[in-house]
């Protein structure tokens, strides 16, 4: 099997920052759920997976969003794309959905503005009136790994700096 990333936290000082902005909340809280915070693994050898783990509990009523600041970056191989999904049992039971359907983690991310800080947002999208909960430490998202190739007329030459959306044309 080839290696070709490494998971890591960002700084406590991006993740207080980043956790503050998008939960509204106390630096001390932001403190607190860094120090927890695990990084991704896998559960078994023949998983394709890696699993992200709540950094606090939470519930979604159905039709309620999240987002998650994970504190985690990963650095990746040129070559190679992070993709994110929900767990599959979430999925299955509470049919819940990354809110852009797969997060996509580029290997230049890891170099962004914001440390490459991996969020998550979520969406209870239950037809069936069902509440999902989720313990802190549990995994809620799991991360695969996988080649891309390009054009042979690719002329790409930008350097990353944002976040979310920072890549696209204007």
């Amino acid at each position: 099997m080839q290696k070709i990333a490494k998971f890591d936290k960002i700084s406590e000082h991006q993740f207080i920052a980043d956790w503050c902005g998008a939960t509204g909340r106390e630096t001390s809280e932001a403190q607190m759920v860094y120090e927890s915070i695990r990084l991704p693994r896998r559960a078994t050898i023949g998983s394709a997976g890696y699993d992200f783990y709540a950094p606090e509990a939470f519930s979604l009523k159905p039709n309620e969003t999240i987002r998650i600041p994970t504190g985690i970056r990963a650095e990746i191989a040129e070559g190679w794309v992070l993709q994110l999904y929900p767990r599959s049992g979430l999925g299955f039971k509470y049919r819940l959905q990354m809110n852009n359907t797969v997060g996509i983690i580029d290997s230049d991310y890891f170099h962004a503005d914001n440390e490459g800080h991996i969020f998550i947002k979520l969406t209870n999208a239950s037809n069936e009136n069902k509440t999902v909960h989720v313990e802190a430490g549990e995994g809620f998202a799991q991360g695969i790994f996988l080649p891309f190739g390009i054009t042979e007329d690719d002329d790409a030459d930008g350097q990353r700096h944002g976040g979310f959306g920072s890549t696209t044309n204007k």
